[in-house]
C-alpha cells in the first residue's frame, strides 16, 4: 500500500505537471472505487485551472478556485500523466484531460483508491480527526508522550495510529523503531519521553530518507513517471526475516503485531 512516502513522491512529480494547467474535459470510467466517484466533477471541473497540489497524510489535495479534489492511492493506486493521444489502459477510472495536450489518469486495479470533492467551505470527516503530519515542527516528543499516558497497546501499533501522528505505515514503523533502538513490544504508556525524543527524531529520518529515493516498492507502487521507490534497498529490518543485524551480531526476527507483520532485532532493539 503507498504510504505517506510514496504519496509525497506523486505529489512532487505531479506538481510541475498538472498546476496552472486548465482542464478540458472530466472522464470517470469506472465510478465505483473505495466511495463512487461524485458524477458532478465532469461539469464542476471543467475549464477550472488547477492551482495547487498538496498532501494531507496519505491524500492528495487538488486545489481549484472553489474547493479540492481529494485523492487516495488506496492499495495498488496510481497517477500519471501522459500525452493526450496515448491510449487508456485497463483500470484507468478517471481521467483529467488538460489544455498542454496532456492527460492526468488515476490508475487502481483493486479499486481500493478514492477520488472526492470538498468545498472550500468544508472538510471531509476522513480528514478532521487526522493527527499532525510526522515532518512538522508540531509533531514533537511532547506531542507524542502525552497522546501515550495511559496507552497499553504496543509501542509499534501507537505511532502506526493516524490520529496520534499521520504517515507512519508498517514499513516505516519497523525501520524507525530499529533506528532508535525500541523493541516494538514495549508498551506505549511505558516509554519516556527521552526514548520519545529519539523515536520522533528517527521517524523523520527513515520518511525523509525514503522520499529522497522516491519510497519503497515491494509490490505495486511506482511514481509518476512509472518507475519504482529505491527505499526498499536499504532497509535494516522489513523483510529480512533470518537475516543477520546490520548493526550488532543478531538476527532479525519477524512476529504479528495487530494483524501486521513486524520485524526487528532483539539483540539491539529493547
Amino acid at each position: 500500500m503507498p504510504e505517506l512516502p510514496e504519496v509525497e513522491t506523486t505529489r512532487r512529480g505531479l506538481e510541475p505537471l498538472i498546476v496552472d494547467k486548465k482542464i478540458i474535459s472530466v472522464h470517470i470510467y469506472k465510478k465505483k472505487l473505495r466511495w463512487e466517484i461524485p458524477q458532478h466533477l465532469i461539469a464542476t471541473l471543467k475549464n477550472q485551472t488547477i492551482r495547487k497540489i498538496s498532501r494531507r497524510a496519505k491524500y492528495l489535495l487538488i486545489d481549484f478556485s472553489d474547493g479540492q479534489l481529494v485523492m487516495h492511492l488506496g492499495m495498488t493506486g496510481s497517477i500519471s500523466v501522459v500525452p493526450i493521444i496515448e491510449p487508456l489502459k485497463k483500470h484507468h477510472h478517471f481521467e483529467l484531460k488538460l489544455d498542454n495536450s496532456s492527460s492526468m489518469r488515476f490508475h487502481d486495479p483493486r479499486r481500493f483508491g478514492s477520488i472526492l470533492w470538498q468545498k472550500n467551505d468544508e472538510e471531509l470527516s476522513l480528514l478532521k480527526k487526522l493527527g499532525p503530519e510526522p515532518l512538522s515542527y508540531e509533531f514533537d516528543e511532547n506531542s507524542l508522550f502525552n497522546a501515550s499516558i495511559g496507552k497499553t497497546k504496543n509501542i509499534k501499533t501507537f505511532i502506526m495510529d493516524s490520529n496520534i501522528v499521520v504517515g507512519v505505515g508498517n514499513i516505516y514503523a519497523s525501520e524507525s523503531l530499529f533506528l532508535a533502538g525500541i523493541s516494538p513490544k514495549r508498551e506505549a504508556g511505558k516509554t519516556s519521553k527521552k526514548r520519545y525524543k529519539i523515536l520522533v527524531n528517527c521517524i523523520k529520518e527513515v520518511l525523509s530518507e525514503s522520499i529522497n529515493n522516491g519510497g519503497t516498492t515491494l509490490n505495486d507502487f511506482s511514481n509518476v513517471d512509472g518507475e519504482a521507490g529505491y527505499f526498499y534497498q536499504i532497509l535494516s529490518v522489513y523483510d529480512r526475516k533470518d537475516m543477520p543485524c546490520n548493526r550488532c551480531s543478531g538476527t532479525i526476527k519477524k512476529i504479528v503485531q495487530n494483524q501486521r507483520a513486524t520485524y526487528y532485532c532483539p539483540k539491539c532493539q529493547h
